[in-house]
């Protein structure tokens, strides 16, 4: 079995957990090293262990939420220099955990992944936020929480900061809701991360690859229908319809019941009218 097989197959294993038993670091380093097969993927580990290691012997979980922040932006942003690439911002490197390990610099979720893998290591109650287009974290400790950010070096985020962050992304009409707040789970995490690089890809034009992201994530989140019918829109749009329609019928093939099915039975039956 070549190298790229085990990874896929690690992907396929790693969708079959439950979320909280999946760990994300190790789902992102596999993630990663798809794209980088001849890589060897020890260094990285290592590196992940030595992290979570420095973090646990620098944080204290039982410590205040703000305590713990600067404690872990000693270390991340510190100690190992990671920051985020406001230069090369949409570079798809910014993506792969390997290359932000190498370079220490990457998007706000890769960066994200790291602090959360060493806080959870350290027993720190720490989650990734809902908040659109910037992905920051919270900290919950002593009845307090705290938001920061991972792109700019950990910085603690008050409540005017993220309306102002927001409106500068969304528009000066854009506005915190409750759901911006919402702890995500490590699934969407990694869904979060891969659309980074399947969003740059489209904006490329490089449908191809935005086709090859999306059947990865079905590895790891074969329950989300808009990841199949989105793959199959890009398949069609690249006049591949025999390759929609067996995407289409792999969907519907997985065990279970769906809402989503009747939509996706509709789309199936317009593609197969094009080529009976």
């Amino acid at each position: 079995m070549s190298k790229r097989s085990k990874l896929m197959e690690a992907l396929c294993e790693i969708g079959s957990r439950d979320d909280a038993n999946i760990d994300l670091a190790e789902a992102a380093l596999v993630l990663a090293a798809l794209d980088r097969p001849d890589t060897d993927m020890a260094p990285y580990s290592d590196h992940l262990e030595a992290l979570a290691g420095d973090v646990k012997a620098a944080v204290d979980p039982s410590s205040s939420a703000g305590m713990q922040i600067a404690a872990l932006r000693k270390v991340l942003a510190g100690d190992y220099g990671y920051d985020g690439d406001a230069d090369t911002y949409e570079d798809m490197h910014n993506a792969n955990l390997m290359h932000v390990i190498d370079r220490r610099k990457g998007l706000p979720v890769a960066l994200g992944i790291l602090y959360l893998h060493g806080a959870q290591a350290c027993g720190s109650h720490i989650f990734g936020l809902n908040f659109p287009s910037h992905f920051v974290l919270r900290i919950e400790a002593r009845g307090q929480r705290a938001i920061f950010d991972p792109f700019h070096g950990g910085k603690v985020m008050t409540p005017q900061d993220l309306r102002q962050r927001l409106k500068d992304l969304q528009g000066s009409s854009a506005e915190i809701a409750p759901s911006h707040y919402a702890a995500v789970g490590n699934r969407d995490i990694l869904i979060r991360l891969q659309n980074n690089i399947k969003l740059r890809a489209i904006r490329h034009g490089a449908l191809e690859r935005a086709i090859e992201v999306l059947h990865v994530m079905t590895l790891f989140a074969p329950e989300l229908t808009e990841l199949w019918w989105e793959r199959a829109v890009l398949q069609y749009q690249l006049g591949n319809v025999g390759s929609a329609i067996t995407t289409l019928e792999n969907y519907l093939a997985r065990p279970g019941e769906d809402p989503e099915h009747a939509g996706i039975e509709d789309l199936l039956r317009k593609l197969r009218s094009q080529v009976n």
